[in-house]
């Protein structure tokens, strides 16, 4: 039996003491974890007070920042230099890495060949000829950087009207939308509706991703001028989105368009064109401001074989920043976002569907911006200080941004 000396116990009960409360402290703390782990688990009903709704944070406005090329073209020259790279197919874009493909919600351009499976023409027929192909293999690498193409141009039938249809096939199995096609008088295939993507901003300062309609309209005019049938077209669209016209002619290697290109290119804006952004002279040609509307007349070779002068080899790069309102109404926004999805495929009825849903066109600011490309030794790639003031000159860029409604942005 322990025998303790008087005193011994009594020294021994405060540290008793301390060790029970240290347990009972423990015990509650456990207790209280448990309690408000529970309670962070229940539903959005069980946290807030009786009668108390939570409200999803309101859409403050939808963007897009989109980018817009001139001709792109991999056949050719472009096909000897592409395989005789290691990159093989990814070589004809592979410089477009400094542009910031990620900075944008789409690209768009004028794809200056059809697509045809199993049609290898010689390079000289296609240099005597000027009747092209471009291989399929080719776009895979095209869906990484391009969301939407043009068909509307002088090379889109050179495999014929069945060539033309098989392109669309190939577009499609890329998942590329495109617009357009090479005989003007089709009048209803001048315009179609695409999904063009955007970031959708919320009251919270959140973000997310989603699509918008607008439509996007093709003019071939080499052969023969546009009728002021087709270019009113766009009337019935511009009632309900955003109108781009991206039409292809003009005389070929001149600085300046002519009177006839300014003439027709006028009437779009009047026909309710938003802007009229054209390829074919393989030059950078001249911009205006018509009645605060952008007009860019040839945006020059983007993607292109051609080395032979300075000329055609530098281009522009159009930057559009589409944004709502404040105005905008937040239901149609909530609405023109549920359409959108669903008109990326060619040929759809979402013009129609807008019509019969009773959405109403969704106030927009356009601001624009222009970027320089240098596609010299081969490849298009962001020009230099000096390059980029002269694509800025022959545009005169300056001058046409201040007379945009709202002015636009004199970026480099």
């Amino acid at each position: 039996m322990a025998i303790y000396k008087v005193g011994e116990t009594s020294r021994r009960w405060p540290g008793l003491l301390a060790i029970s409360f240290l347990i009972i402290a423990v015990a509650l703390g456990a207790s209280f974890f448990i309690s408000k782990n529970y309670q962070s688990k229940a539903t959005p009903a069980q946290k807030t007070t009786a009668g108390e709704k939570v409200h999803a944070p309101d859409i403050t406005d939808i963007e897009s920042n989109v980018l817009f090329g001139g001709d792109i073209y991999w056949g050719r020259r472009m096909d000897d230099w592409s395989q005789a790279s290691p990159l093989k197919t990814a070589y004809p874009f592979s410089g477009l890495n400094g542009f910031h493909r990620n900075d944008y919600d789409a690209w768009i351009a004028n794809l200056e060949c059809p697509t045809v499976p199993g049609v290898h023409p010689t390079k000289q027929d296609e240099e005597v000829t000027l009747t092209f192909n471009c291989s399929p293999d080719y776009l895979p690498q095209l869906a990484k950087w391009f969301s939407i193409v043009s068909m509307a141009n002088n090379h889109s039938d050179n495999q014929g009207a069945s060539g033309f249809t098989a392109t669309r096939k190939q577009l499609d199995k890329n998942h590329i939308q495109y617009f357009g096609h090479y005989d003007p008088d089709v009048t209803d295939e001048v315009c179609e509706v695409v999904s063009l993507p955007v970031h959708i901003n919320y009251s919270d300062d959140t973000q997310s991703k989603g699509s918008i309609p607008i439509a996007m309209c093709g003019y071939h005019g080499v052969f023969k001028i546009p009728s002021s049938a087709s270019v009113a077209v766009m009337r019935k669209y511009a009632r309900y989105m955003p109108v781009i016209a991206y039409p292809h002619m003009g005389v070929e290697y001149k600085p300046h368009s002519d009177a006839i290109r300014t003439s027709l290119y006028r009437s779009m804006i009047d026909n309710g064109a938003d802007a009229v952004l054209a390829n074919h002279p393989h030059w950078v040609q001249n911009s205006e401001a018509y009645k605060g509307k952008l007009i860019v007349y040839s945006m020059g070779n983007l993607i292109f074989d051609q080395q032979f002068s300075s000329e055609v080899m530098r281009s522009a790069l159009i930057k559009l920043d589409l944004t709502t309102k404040p105005s905008a109404d937040k239901s149609q926004l909530e609405a023109w976002l549920k359409l959108g999805p669903q008109c990326a495929s060619f040929a759809d009825n979402c013009l129609a569907m807008a019509e019969q849903k009773g959405l109403k066109r969704l106030p927009f600011s356009f601001k624009y911006g222009m970027t320089a490309v240098d596609t010299s030794n081969r490849l298009s790639k962001p020009a230099s200080r000096a390059l980029t003031k002269a694509v800025a000159d022959r545009l005169d860029w300056n001058e046409t941004v201040k007379e945009l409604k709202p002015p636009g942005i004199i970026t480099y």
